[in-house]
């Protein structure tokens, strides 16, 4: 990806430093192939719940109404080529430090609605839409719960609209050994 502009969003918690090297490992092979990564630490960052008063759509529109690192983190993601959210696989979802932030997402949608498929969505705000990855890990095989991990991450991607997505759980045994659970048919 040279040239590109990838932001990852950590949602590994405190507890989760056995998670590092695969991030570690991540980070290296996309900066190896020429991108510049900015990564946002979500754990470390003052981060509130999203509100749900949809401020972000009628009184400033496409700006959270909270004045934290939220809203510099959906300027970034906005401005990337290639969004990455990373988490431990928490019950088959995300970290609650990245679902904080995936909740506020919502400011990057228009407040219109449109059906596609069936389902009800709302449009983009920006015509700028980057790539989207998912990358969940896993301490203990769990193929069910890395199954609802894509389908979540999946259901995620349509209301973001990415240029396109993908979503991976990888397996951490011990700290040393990383594998991935090969892709299962369906809509995620």
């Amino acid at each position: 990806m040279p040239g590109k502009n990838i932001v990852i969003l950590d949602g590994a918690g405190s507890g989760d430093k056995d998670l590092t090297p695969i991030l570690d490992v991540l980070s290296h092979v996309l900066k190896a192939d020429g991108a510049q990564i900015e990564t946002f630490p979500l754990r470390e960052m003052k981060l509130a719940h999203c509100l749900g008063c949809f401020d972000c759509w009628v009184k400033t529109p496409g700006i959270c109404v909270q004045a934290d690192a939220g809203r510099e983190i959906a300027k970034a993601l906005i401005r990337s080529d290639v969004t990455v959210l990373f988490t431990p696989v928490t019950f088959g979802g995300y970290s609650p430090e990245l679902k904080k932030m995936v909740d506020r997402f919502v400011q990057l949608a228009s407040p219109f609605f449109y059906i596609d498929h069936g389902e009800v969505h709302h449009p983009p705000r920006y015509a700028r839409r980057p790539r989207l990855m998912m990358v969940g890990v896993q301490r203990h095989p769990n193929p069910n719960e890395a199954h609802i991990f894509k389908i979540l991450a999946g259901r995620n991607a349509i209301n973001l609209h990415p240029q396109s997505y993908r979503a991976e759980v990888v397996l951490v045994v011990c700290g040393e050994q990383i594998n991935h659970y090969p892709a299962r048919r369906g809509r995620a």
